[in-house]
């Protein structure tokens, strides 16, 4: 089974000028829907540059602002993300050690065998059915991440990723 097609996995709008795709044709994608773009972003995807793009110019910039250099093509984005999303030459994950301390606002880890995302001073835990328990996250030590290190980078750099309204419940 082939996992993907190709290294841009992007996160567009649910509506843009009335498009209508067909579901699950054979050789062509199908479209997957995420919980919020917090969700979308430790999956390893980014902001689509047609259907979102003050987003993918937001992203770009938090982006260039962390990383240093120019505003980075999709390309560039894209390759970097592909390479931090598995670990090489398998379909498993790859997951990232990083400071607690450095952890900023929408970037997912596993606690606990559980994804759960940065919420302020919280981790709040993702299940299926939208965000549940929180609880107060450390402050010392290291965690494991789910999303990619780039877009860690980003969301540090100011990126403001949207969450669900669920996670302030």
């Amino acid at each position: 089974m082939r996992l993907h097609a190709h290294e841009h996995w992007i996160t567009c709008a649910l509506r843009f000028k009335d498009r209508w795709h067909p579901q699950w044709q054979p050789h062509h994608f199908t479209w997957l829907f995420f919980h919020d773009e917090a969700v979308s972003f430790a999956a390893g995807h980014r902001p689509c540059a047609e259907c979102r793009r003050g987003d993918y110019n937001r992203y770009r910039q938090a982006w260039a602002d962390a990383l240093g250099g120019e505003l980075p093509p999709a390309q560039l984005i894209d390759r970097c993300l592909h390479g931090e999303r598995l670990v090489r030459r398998t379909r498993e994950r790859q997951l990232h050690s990083v400071p607690w301390r450095e952890l900023p606002y929408g970037a997912f880890v596993l606690r606990e065998g559980a994804p759960a995302v940065i919420v302020r001073r919280h981790l709040v835990t993702w299940t299926p059915q939208g965000y549940r328990a929180r609880q107060s996250r450390p402050l010392r030590g290291r965690a494991e991440t789910i999303t990619p290190p780039s877009t860690v980078a980003a969301l540090r750099a100011g990126y403001r990723p949207q969450l669900d309204a669920s996670v302030d419940a």
